[in-house]
């Protein structure tokens, strides 16, 4: 089967395996993915991408599968998800700050049938987490990705990243191009699981054609071009590492360099070696970078398109990225899952104050309008398909008219530019992650001697915002504030863990009971 009959006839692929030929033709002997010392180009990363294929069909994976990936940011990484897609499964991407207990709800709600797992990264064995929760995975292939230097060998039935390639020799090329041609754009792509408001995370489900089309209007608006060198830092399993970058760099042929974890040392070092044009992320990179005494030493000059959001964005911010880094284009946008991971962005031509101050005009055919309680609404193609396995909470999501009910309280400038002021659902976003109240005051409720508790984001000047929890004690009881954030840093991801604890004697209330968290955010602020 040749390469133009698995991308087909269309301009703008529809599926993931047609824009993985697409690029292998167009772009073949240019760098896809520098990532240490491992450098492929697009025709390599096909057939890479085709070798794990091969491999997970010949484990037992069918069309309509879901494979879990529970890794940080590797090439390993970039070739799970889209073997996964061509063999026409779809990608669970679970957070890699998740404990054992969050991760293994999601590889059970998702009904996973084979997933990829970093070995010890940051001081943890993600694998034996999981199985300190659950004993033995019901789940017939987990193959474990090499991170640390220090890594062995699987244990316990595992399979190395290495042993792909035997298996692969089961099943051949051809039949893996057969099922790659057999997806179809509406096909499900992706489920990305965010924290629910009720304290249960809800899986959005994306089509082909969806998270296609959101991210290529996303590299639209920043210009991208098989000319740009990216450095991913977001992470992969969130729509800025995953959608923004990786699909977007697979339709526009740009070079994709991954970079495992934040440090804004090797960060300047990637941009100085790898001539990083375009770099991404939440203010906190920028502000940590535009801050660092070494930022001197390095040659930054390369870069010249940047994206932010996730956070409240100083207009001076801007002005220093584009004056003091020579950025030619700094952009903000807002997105969420359930519009496949976008919404609205900035233009190129837009003013530092606009760029700071509003996340930009509908992309990807979105229409977006003001509902009368200040709710903003998004329609239109790109709507997610819905939540997983829960239909009820699908149909509060999106009306009967196909409008997505975001939670966000927004308004419009006279160009039409959104303007995101309070968020209805109370969630806050801390260093560029989603923190839901509802189900940390969920786990911090299980605290021996907790009456009740409320938890809201406060300003912090590294992360942007992060939690701080107002805890009721019950009669005659004692808690300290170390109780409560151990007890947190065991059950919830480090980032959901409340950094402030203040002990109250009881919460506000309206006159339904229910508690006033503005008059909580006031008194902190």
């Amino acid at each position: 089967m040749t390469d133009d009959a698995v991308s087909g006839a269309t301009e703008a692929p529809q599926t993931t395996p047609a824009a993985l030929h697409h690029a292998a033709r167009a772009f073949g002997d240019h760098d896809a993915i520098v990532d240490g010392t491992v450098r492929w180009t697009y025709s390599d990363l096909l057939q890479q991408v085709r070798t794990a294929a091969r491999a997970l069909i010949a484990r037992g994976i069918d069309t309509g599968d879901r494979i879990a990936i529970w890794a940080p940011n590797t090439h390993h990484w970039i070739v799970a998800a889209l073997a996964a897609q061509y063999a026409g499964a779809a990608v669970v991407p679970i957070n890699t700050r998740y404990t054992g207990t969050e991760a293994h709800d999601i590889i059970h709600r998702s009904q996973a049938r084979a997933l990829f797992v970093a070995g010890r990264f940051l001081g943890k064995d993600r694998l034996a987490d999981l199985r300190s929760v659950s004993g033995e995975l019901a789940i017939e292939t987990v193959i474990r990705i090499p991170v640390d230097d220090d890594e062995t060998d699987a244990t316990s039935g595992d399979l190395t990243w290495a042993d792909l390639e035997l298996f692969a020799r089961a099943v051949s090329p051809n039949d893996a191009d057969e099922r790659a041609l057999a997806v179809a754009p509406d096909d499900l792509a992706d489920i990305m699981f965010t924290s629910g408001t009720t304290g249960r995370s809800k899986g959005a489900m994306s089509a082909h054609r969806q998270s296609l089309a959101t991210s290529r209007a996303w590299a639209k608006c920043g210009q991208l071009s098989s000319a740009d060198r990216y450095l991913v830092i977001n992470p992969f399993f969130h729509n800025f590492g995953y959608k923004a970058g990786i699909l977007a760099c697979l339709q526009t042929g740009a070079t994709l360099v991954p970079q495992l974890v934040f440090d804004v040392e090797a960060a300047m070092r990637n941009v100085d070696e790898q001539k990083i044009t375009v770099l991404p992320g939440p203010p906190t990179i920028y502000q940590t970078i535009l801050d660092h005494p070494a930022r001197g030493t390095y040659d930054l000059s390369s870069l010249r398109f940047a994206v932010t959001g996730a956070a409240v964005i100083p207009v001076v911010m801007i002005e220093r990225m584009q004056a003091e880094l020579d950025i030619d284009i700094v952009l903000t946008a807002y997105g969420l899952s359930e519009a496949s991971g976008f919404g609205t962005m900035c233009n190129a031509d837009d003013d530092a104050v606009t760029v700071a101050t509003t996340c930009g005009r509908p992309i990807a055919d979105f229409e977006l309008r003001i509902a009368d309680s200040g709710e903003v609404l998004l329609r239109g193609p790109n709507v997610m398909l819905g939540y997983l396995d829960d239909p009820e909470n699908t149909a509060k999501t999106i009306d009967s008219d196909g409008w997505l009910h975001t939670g966000d309280i927004g308004s419009l400038d006279e160009r039409g530019n959104l303007r995101i002021t309070d968020r209805l659902k109370d969630m806050y976003i801390s260093g560029g992650f989603n923190v839901y109240p509802a189900e940390i005051e969920q786990a911090l409720a299980r605290i021996d001697g907790v009456a009740e508790t409320a938890v809201i984001g406060i300003p912090d000047e590294r992360l942007g915002e992060v939690g701080k929890a107002f805890v009721v004690t019950a009669p005659g009881r004692s808690v300290s504030a170390d109780d409560v954030i151990t007890f947190a840093r065991t059950e919830l991801a480090n980032f959901k863990v409340p950094r402030v604890v203040e002990f109250v004697d009881a919460l506000p209330r309206n006159a339904g009971g229910k508690v006033l968290k503005r008059q909580l955010r006031e008194e902190s602020s």
